[in-house]
């Protein structure tokens, strides 16, 4: 991806569902973060099942954000 590429896609966030919570966004942004740090672009599950695990990871990380958001 070209630099501006990168800005371009900056300046237009994703469009969510209108029934998107604080905690899908939250999910959504962790769900970003964690296919970041996987090596080489996603184009499958390398094993059954590792998307329902990076989903799970992404709400457990949501879930924890609204926490310490709600003290």
């Amino acid at each position: 991806m070209e630099d501006w590429e990168e800005v371009e896609a900056a300046s237009h966030p994703m469009e969510m569902a209108s029934d998107a919570t604080i905690r899908d966004y939250f999910a959504r942004d962790c769900m970003r973060a964690i296919i970041g740090t996987l090596n080489g672009p996603v184009t499958g599950e390398e094993r059954p099942g590792d998307f329902d695990y990076y989903a799970d990871c992404a709400y457990k990380m949501a879930d924890a954000m609204i926490r310490a958001r709600n003290q």
